[in-house]
């Protein structure tokens, strides 16, 4: 399983003198062995631009041209494919995969307005399915460039969330505001999402905080230890995974690429035009080069979704960015 991870300082350097042994990782909360893969920045790499033609999109399509210079810098100085998807209520390929960044960058200059949807989410299992057929050895990206609310998909919120973790694939997002944000906003509110294993609430009636003596009779009474034995039953792995699935559906309900970026543990960018968008590849062009792709065996692998704990030894001046989750298929999960 790879964890590709970048580090900056907090005035935006890249850092790039860290090893293996800097890290820490836990998966479901359980340490991993870390590998740190050598050479990642010289693997060639495939990438599919996700454009939005459709509903708030129509109105973008102008800043979309002369893209080939940014382009050229995302990608580097190795092999590669490029392969361009439009959308609006549907997908479709308006520039299969090829080596010739120019006639990608010419595509998407060139995109015509679509209908009033954004399937975003529809478009982005488009999206990672072409790169499903991408041989192994290539890296895999994806640029979505889209408002930040969906509007027509038939995927479901639980399907995205598998469909974006169950990939190797980063997503840099740019996204543009949408007039029912603030709607979808106040609409879906995260759930608290209950607090002993029966489902109570931990301050409510019969939850594990709760005054009722009969809540935690092993504490006699003292708040400290009734806190500590809330926690353990409130953070096992499958109540964390089950809190991390949660956040995960809360965040696509609020901004699609915003969400599938953290995800994955790309980047995420508002932009506004064309000058916006064209500074916003620039970064991450001097970003995708540069992480670290750091690669473990899953010491507990059971089917479903898993999360991801990357944080740095004793480095509080750095800043960390790295994928979240991943998931796991039940023919995955039984070694060999």
């Amino acid at each position: 399983m790879l964890v590709p991870a970048l580090v900056k300082t907090k005035s935006g350097e890249t850092v790039f003198s860290l090893t293996a042994n800097d890290f820490l990782l836990t998966d479901n909360g359980v340490p991993q062995t870390l590998h740190l893969e050598t050479d990642a920045d010289s693997q060639p790499l495939a990438l599919v631009v996700i454009v939005e033609t459709g509903g708030q999109g129509a109105r973008h399509l102008p800043d979309y041209g002369n893209l080939g210079a940014e382009l050229d810098a995302v990608i580097g100085d190795v092999r590669h494919l490029v392969a361009v998807v439009s959308f609006d209520s549907k997908p479709r390929i308006a520039q299969d995969f090829t080596d010739n960044t120019d006639a990608a960058a010419k595509t998407i200059a060139t995109l015509t307005e679509g209908d009033q949807g954004a399937a975003i989410l529809e478009a982005l299992e488009f999206g990672i399915d072409l790169l499903r057929d991408v041989p192994p050895r290539y890296r895999r990206a994806v640029l979505l460039v889209t408002e930040t609310a969906d509007s027509g998909s038939e995927t479901s919120l639980d399907d995205a969330v598998r469909l974006v973790s169950d990939t190797n694939t980063a997503i840099y997002s740019f996204g543009f505001s949408t007039t029912k944000e603030a709607v979808q906003h106040e609409a879906s509110k995260l759930p608290r999402p209950g607090g002993t294993p029966y489902g109570k609430e931990p301050h409510g009636a019969g939850g594990c905080m709760s005054l009722d003596p009969d809540a935690d009779p092993d504490a006699h009474g003292n708040r400290r230890v009734q806190a500590l034995d809330c926690m353990s039953d409130l953070l096992p792995p499958l109540r964390l995974v089950r809190m991390a699935f949660i956040a995960a559906k809360d965040g696509l309900k609020r901004n699609v690429p915003e969400s599938v970026a953290q995800l994955t543990g790309g980047e995420y960018f508002a932009i506004t035009n064309a000058a916006t968008l064209k500074r916003s590849l620039l970064t991450v062009s001097n970003d995708v080069p540069n992480y670290y792709l750091l690669s473990f065996r899953p010491e507990s692998p059971s089917a479903g979704l898993h999360t991801l704990g990357l944080t740095l030894k004793n480095r509080p001046e750095l800043q960390l960015k790295a994928r979240s989750t991943y998931w796991l298929d039940a023919e995955a999960s039984v070694e060999p």
